[in-house]
């Protein structure tokens, strides 16, 4: 499974947790799963962010919290790397549940590979 987030930004916690939980999921079922990080998405990869982020009021759980329930289950998470030099600053730094970069073309050709399943949040 390739998940491409998008849309589920800093800015839009309330997105965040579904791709999170999807692939924590598809992980426990044995499935191979790969999130795509591009454009602001990238910033949830910045220490600090998504660990401030709650996905609705009076939650405990942070977004973070979910990005490593993910992690531990061994979802990779790949960034887009125009998007990682052009919205995160020099000095910051990356989780370390980030596995490391990959081209736009990366997420197409699991789209174009039936033996791949692929989400956009």
């Amino acid at each position: 499974l390739a998940i491409l987030l998008w849309g589920a930004t800093p800015e839009r916690p309330q997105l965040c947790a579904t791709p999170f939980v999807h692939a924590a999921t598809a992980a426990a079922f044995d499935c191979e799963v790969e999130i795509h990080f591009a454009g602001p998405s990238v910033r949830l990869l910045v220490a600090g962010v998504a660990e401030e982020l709650r996905p609705w009021a009076g939650s405990d759980t942070s977004i973070y919290s979910m990005m490593r329930q993910a992690a531990n289950l061994d979802v990779r998470f790949l960034a887009c790397a125009m998007a990682i030099d052009a919205l995160v600053a020099p000095g910051e730094s990356l989780i370390p549940e980030y596995t490391g970069t990959a081209a736009a073309s990366a997420f197409v050709a699991r789209t174009l590979d039936p033996e791949w399943a692929t989400l956009t949040y």
